[in-house]
């Protein structure tokens, strides 16, 4: 499975599963808020991924890019502004990390900022910064 979007929220998630399983595509829902909570000491963001079959991943862009514009619950989709991947960590660091309890504590003692991560591209960038919206698919 891949993933094909990721949210901050899960209702808006098992949104897209559902239009998605309506098209004929096999979806599934996964989320870590509490790994975020409790781990990362931190708001839970880019934390519900919907994922899909390898095979039926251009299938389901397609039709995310046809449902974009008229349903904003799946526009606000997160994307890295740099390359448009979906495969996005907050915080940067994986959940694979070893100590998330002493990434907790530089995080609070802000020894460096909680930003967002892509592992498509390694790209990093801060929770504040808000990229201008662009299609993601192009």
């Amino acid at each position: 499975m891949v993933t094909i979007a990721t949210f901050n929220e899960q209702a808006k998630a098992k949104h897209l599963r559902d239009r998605f399983q309506q098209a004929g595509v096999h979806a599934d829902v996964l989320g870590e808020g509490a790994i975020q909570r409790v781990a990362f000491m931190s708001k839970p963001q880019a934390n519900v991924k919907v994922k899909v079959e390898e095979g039926d991943f251009e299938k389901a862009q397609k039709l995310m890019r046809e449902w974009e514009s008229g349903d904003p619950e799946i526009g606000c989709a997160m994307r890295c502004p740099q390359c448009g991947s979906a495969e996005i960590e907050y915080p940067q660091l994986t959940r694979k990390f070893l100590t998330p309890a002493i990434a907790s504590v530089l995080f609070a003692l802000k020894v460096f900022p909680k930003e967002f991560y892509c592992q498509s591209c390694h790209y990093t960038w801060p929770d504040k910064e808000v990229p201008e919206k662009e299609q993601w698919w192009q």
